[in-house]
């Protein structure tokens, strides 16, 4: 049994394999990444150096949209050949997806052109829970496209918020989906539609604080600071920062807050 001294802390291991502390708690609980030890007091997570290489793995196809399933079926595979042969099942489903995201997105273009009208898709109109599901899939869309921002993230974006509103979502998703429309204009530089759907995420979170998960409320602040900045105006950008820092109290799990705390840290402003 490794010694202690041998040991990561969970934040630690977090920064040398570049998986979120929160991924990390959740691939210990499916039992995907479960940690080398944990303290029987405090619950802490330990991680040994042995399992960095897991970690890697299980980040890069977590990139390449795997779930997770497919993932502990991928990573136990014994030979080159079956490795190959779920990476290219995999490959194949993304290929179909990819598709059906694309029509999606001609879609909804042709709605927002006016080439076609609400009323005139109730015949095919989709059932509630493939717009949910959609929502969700053009959620994770977005955020894999931050890495080569374009028009395709922006769209995927503001898809994911329409089907979430045609899936029946709840307040909370809605003022999620608003926080990722604010950040796709952020990231392309627009602060003006970043401002509005940031303003738009904090009501929504304010309107229905019962229906918001503890760390929503910061969300919203780190919206709004990101797209003042966006703006030029770092007095905004500092004060909305504040807010979110101060908001950081109320999340109530400890291991939530580092990483919430590294993305208001990216925002360089003073005060």
């Amino acid at each position: 049994m490794l010694h202690r001294m041998q040991l990561m802390p969970i934040g630690r291991f977090s920064r040398l394999t570049g998986v979120g502390v929160k991924a990390l708690r959740h691939y210990d609980e499916v039992g995907l990444l479960v940690p080398a030890a944990v303290d029987d007091e405090t619950g802490y997570r330990f991680y040994s150096p042995d399992q960095v290489d897991r970690a890697e793995a299980i980040r890069l196809l977590r990139r390449l949209d795997m779930p997770l399933d497919e993932i502990r079926s991928t990573l136990a595979a014994d030979d080159p050949a079956a490795l190959r042969a779920a990476l290219v099942s995999h490959q194949r489903q993304m290929a179909s997806r990819d598709s059906d995201l694309r029509s999606s997105i001609a879609k909804l273009q042709r709605l927002i052109d006016g080439r076609e009208t609400i009323m005139g898709m109730r015949s095919e109109s989709l059932q509630a829970e493939e717009h949910r599901r959609l929502g969700i899939d053009l959620y994770n869309r977005t955020w894999t496209l931050m890495d080569s921002p374009g028009d395709e993230m922006l769209h995927c974006a503001h898809a994911s918020a329409y089907h979430w509103m045609q899936g029946g979502g709840t307040t909370a998703n809605r003022a999620r989906s608003e926080w990722l429309c604010s950040r796709t204009y952020s990231i392309l530089g627009r602060p003006e539609p970043a401002l509005h759907h940031a303003r738009r995420c904090l009501e929504l979170v304010e309107s229905a604080p019962s229906e918001m998960e503890d760390w929503d409320l910061q969300g919203a602040y780190e919206a709004l600071a990101r797209a003042h900045l966006t703006a030029g105006d770092e007095s905004e950008a500092a004060h909305y920062k504040s807010l979110g820092l101060e908001a950081i109290a109320k999340v109530a799990n400890e291991e939530d807050r580092k990483p919430i705390k590294a993305d208001l840290d990216t925002l360089l402003v003073r005060g």
